[in-house]
């Protein structure tokens, strides 16, 4: 299931924070939401799996082909942190990984050996994926003789627990939410949607206050 994108303002204070944090975008809407799903599930131990571009070879950047990897990103949530200590964290867990990024998932769940169920995905349970799209993206193939359109895939499949993308361009930032039918409602989802804007305007507003409050 899921339901369509919705606008989330103030862009401009979300990226005014990032900017006064020393964090990209994508790690504060990470941590915020990795604080959503601590509320939510009354765990700590937040473990969200990210896709990875794997293009950082030279070789690569011209190829057409699937190059996405999956990578876990684990935060340690404390009540007792404030907004900017959990962002610190986050930043410091996401640079760490970027290290490693060429390793593929399937080898890190062989090593780690975790418990399997056909019911869920080993390791992580819910996924985000953040996509930035830039002005110059709109000009690609200006002047080759190529034309270069964007799709919209009606897509309802959720092949995790939760799966939350976020999509970035130069004057929005849009979100959207596709569940398993089997464990939310819609009306749920959507007042999950609705606590995570809360939670945002306090990241923008709020860097001092404990994650408790």
């Amino acid at each position: 299931g899921g339901f369509p994108a919705v606008a989330l303002a103030p862009t401009d204070a979300l990226k005014h924070a990032s900017r006064r944090e020393g964090v990209t975008l994508f790690m504060l809407l990470l941590a915020s939401f990795q604080v959503l799903l601590c509320r939510y599930s009354g765990q700590s131990d937040i473990r969200v799996g990210v896709p990875v571009a794997s293009r950082n070879r030279a070789e690569c950047e011209r190829l057409i082909g699937f190059f996405v990897n999956t990578q876990v990103l684990k935060t340690e949530v404390n009540g007792a942190q404030t907004v900017s200590e959990l962002l610190r964290q986050v930043k410091h867990t996401a640079m760490q990984a970027q290290a490693y990024q060429d390793l593929p998932y399937e080898q890190l769940v062989e090593a780690l050996q975790p418990e399997r169920s056909l019911s869920h995905n080993p390791l992580f349970q819910v996924m985000f994926n953040h996509q930035v799209q830039g002005p110059a993206q709109a000009d690609q193939g200006a002047g080759t003789g190529l034309r270069v359109e964007a799709l919209t895939w009606d897509n309802h499949a959720a092949p995790f627990d939760l799966n939350l993308d976020t999509f970035e361009d130069d004057q929005r930032l849009w979100a959207s939410m596709t569940y398993a039918v089997d464990l939310f409602d819609a009306a749920t989802v959507e007042a999950m949607a609705a606590h995570w804007r809360n939670l945002l305007e306090a990241f923008s507003n709020s860097p001092h206050v404990r994650i408790d409050d």
